[in-house]
């Protein structure tokens, strides 16, 4: 994909340059359709052309980190497409135990692109997981969930694609220490732009700290990010991914944000690993660091992952109706419906981490309480009203945080708004007010999120029945997940004494 980038934007760009914008567009496809591989044959004749000495095999593990190893170009086949590279599956969390570790990666050659990071040549591919023992895909191989759930909504017939649109926000910093032992636990975070900093010694110390809160599109000097996250942009397009803009977020110390448009389920999944890998690699080249966690400050706003999703057949939105409540249709909003009645269980999954509840807290912009609303940013639910168009019509779900694994958050997802769709929940009256100015008595009428980890993790236990409709997910992978989850996740942060406690209890 980096080939047909080159190809357009320089030997091209006179004659682009004096030609209309859709002129431009249309040329612009075809080059990159050139260029864009789709099968194994496709792979190899762009390898070659690009002088590539490595692959570099990428595949995720259950929680949701890209696992990955490299072979030399010499063993990039076409049988390597079908027979693929063996691995020891017990070593992967989530996965195989010890008697029956061997697996095998197959490579996509649809993902085929330039690793922008590696200083030799290097083609990067993502794979599914197979078992070898049978020939199948791996039941607990997340992107192997993504691709079933694509396949179960064409079977259902309601659409033939689904569109997903993650906003993912993020953290740079400057440094990070962290640490938990017996006898000891603490974290450190920095960032000069940290509004901690104003009367830090810097020698000099300029000002222009992003002030709590207020870090929602300053211009430079004070958002002092402005060239590395385009630096970001710019290597995410030369990656096959599609930006829209990126700008910085509500809280100090670099919160950021880089939207990118619209795209098929498993493949914004797929784009949305890229997306975290490039962050994170252009901020270490910088000297900093950069994290997804959705809450490493104290009292400022944390980091979530507003799900744009929308349904289509034959070439047309589903989810439009001029004369419906903010143009939404009667399918729209039966797919609102089953977001808001699996909200609970949905949040097992794509607010999966004991941190994601320290963001979905009252205040702060959280979106607690399962409810809908056309621009109403309080509510789990948001219809977006920036066009009129029947092309932009979709749903924004706001609970999700970008420490989820993508394959399974939206596959999820999609099946929450199919069962909806397909037993007609309504989700009721939208919700027009400010959650947050309501009485208690008012809010308590409305259904909320659960409040930690574990209690979502109970809601999965009882309420999954939909994610297992069409074969999509399986009883063993929820199981695996929610063991997983308690034992090292929930139970390993209850057991441990929290900082904090001493300051509380100490002198008791």
């Amino acid at each position: 994909m980096v080939y047909y980038r080159k190809i357009v934007t320089v030997r091209y760009a006179g004659q682009f340059a004096a030609q209309g914008k859709q002129r431009f567009l249309k040329i612009f496809a075809r080059r990159r359709e050139r260029y864009m591989c789709r099968t194994p044959q496709d792979v190899l004749e762009f390898a070659k052309e690009q002088k590539v000495e490595f692959v570099d095999l990428k595949f995720m593990d259950l929680p949701g980190l890209w696992q990955h190893f490299t072979v030399p170009i010499s063993h990039l086949t076409e049988e390597a497409f079908t027979e693929g590279f063996g691995f020891d599956g017990s070593s992967i969390r989530g996965f195989k135990s010890i008697h029956e570790s061997d697996m095998i990666l197959i490579p996509d050659a649809t993902t085929a692109v330039l690793d922008p990071f590696c200083q030799v040549p290097t083609l990067s591919l993502i794979c599914n997981v197979f078992d070898p023992t049978t020939g199948k895909n791996y039941e607990r191989d997340p992107r192997y969930i993504a691709q079933k759930a694509e396949a179960y909504l064409k079977a259902t017939g309601i659409a033939d694609v689904s569109y997903w649109g993650p906003e993912a926000e993020f953290f740079i910093l400057d440094e990070v220490r962290f640490d938990q032992n017996q006898r000891c636990g603490y974290y450190f975070v920095d960032s000069a732009e940290g509004f901690w900093n104003a009367g830090r010694e810097e020698n000099p110390n300029l000002g222009y700290k992003v002030r709590y809160k207020e870090g929602y599109f300053p211009v430079p000097p004070t958002d002092t990010f402005q060239d590395i996250r385009t630096e970001m942009v710019q290597i995410m397009q030369r990656c096959g991914i599609n930006v829209e803009c990126h700008h910085h977020e509500v809280a100090t110390a670099g919160q950021a944000e880089i939207d990118m448009r619209f795209a098929p389920l498993t493949r914004m999944a797929d784009q949305l690993l890229m997306f975290k890998y490039i962050v994170k690699n252009v901020a270490r080249k910088h000297g900093k660091t950069a994290t997804f966690m959705p809450k490493p400050i104290f009292q400022d706003n944390g980091s979530g992952m507003h799900v744009h999703q929308s349904l289509w057949k034959n070439g047309r939105p589903l989810f439009y109706d001029e004369n419906g409540y903010a143009q939404l249709s009667e399918l729209a909003l039966y797919y609102i419906g089953g977001l808001i009645k699996h909200g609970p269980a949905l949040a097992a999954l794509c607010s999966p981490t004991t941190n994601s509840y320290k963001r979905l807290v009252p205040g702060f912009e959280a979106p607690v309480y399962l409810a809908y609303s056309q621009r109403n940013r309080s509510a789990a639910v948001r219809i977006p009203m920036y066009s009129s168009s029947p092309k932009a019509k979709r749903i924004e779900y706001r609970p999700p945080d970008p420490s989820c694994n993508p394959y399974l958050a939206f596959a999820a997802l999609l099946l929450a708004g199919i069962d909806g769709i397909k037993n007609k929940i309504h989700p009721g009256e939208p919700l027009e007010t400010d959650i947050y100015e309501l009485s208690p008595a008012e809010i308590g009428s409305i259904p909320a999120l659960p409040g930690s980890l574990e209690e979502a993790l109970k809601a999965l236990e009882a309420d999954h029945a939909f994610l297992l409709e069409g074969g999509v997910f399986t009883e063993d992978l929820i199981q695996a997940w929610i063991n997983y989850k308690r034992a090292n996740e929930v139970d390993a942060i209850r057991l441990r004494p929290h900082p904090y406690e001493f300051a509380l209890y100490f002198d008791i």
